[in-house]
């Protein structure tokens, strides 16, 4: 039983990331900070949004993104005052666009390229020897005897 509370308090700690004294008053504005952090990636984590992250940093930016928030900035702005500040890197999801849409698309055809450069490979492979002719046969059985 103790095992069963410990393994559910451990996958529980991204819940706690976010502490009581960061949350806003008003819930709609909590609810948007909460929103848009949880597709803001923590530059130390980096495979957690800042919602998620217990780490400084995360802590700092939920703070950041809230401050805006309270400002009056849209979504958008506050994602985009983060970006200009982090880079693109901060975002879980990103940009198809421009010259993010080569990496986007970058894996998969050179995914295609190696599959066919595969079928060509094999289909250019030699077919298989039919095996030792007659002659070779005797000349085999010559030197394995004695």
């Amino acid at each position: 039983m103790k095992r069963l509370v410990l393994i559910l308090c451990l996958l529980a700690a991204p819940l706690w990331a976010v502490e009581p004294g960061e949350m806003l008053d008003d819930p709609v504005l909590e609810d948007r900070a909460r929103t848009i952090s949880q597709g803001l990636r923590c530059p130390v984590c980096q495979n957690e949004s800042i919602d998620e992250s217990n780490a400084t940093l995360a802590k700092e930016l939920r703070i950041v993104l809230r401050e805006r928030i309270v400002a009056g900035d849209t979504d958008a702005q506050a994602v985009d005052f983060i970006v200009s500040r982090y880079g693109e890197f901060v975002l879980l999801r990103p940009d198809t666009r421009g010259a993010n849409l080569i990496l986007w698309f970058a894996a998969p055809a050179l995914l295609l390229v190696a599959l066919g450069i595969g079928w060509t490979a094999i289909r250019r492979r030699p077919a298989a020897d039919e095996g030792l002719s007659d002659a070779e046969k005797a000349e085999l059985e010559k030197i394995l005897r004695p």
